[in-house]
């Protein structure tokens, strides 16, 4: 998935879904990779899952949190 083909609004939704996740660790990569996993694979992980996240979305994520924290 090219990240210039991600819907500005799933987007928009995942950075706020990576944002509840600030309570347990304040660190952007991960917390954008969790909400990415949960949306990919519909839970959270778990301290074993080995499950693979789309990178092309995580990045575009990750990305878009950045702009918004300026």
């Amino acid at each position: 998935m090219d990240s210039s083909h991600v819907d500005s609004t799933l987007l928009d939704q995942l950075v706020q879904a990576s944002r509840q996740f600030d309570g347990t660790a304040s660190d952007p990569e991960r917390n954008c990779w969790m909400a990415c996993h949960q949306h990919q694979h519909g839970v959270p992980p778990s301290e074993y899952d080995i499950r693979e996240v789309d990178e092309d979305l995580y990045l575009a994520v990750l990305a878009r949190r950045r702009e918004q924290d300026g």
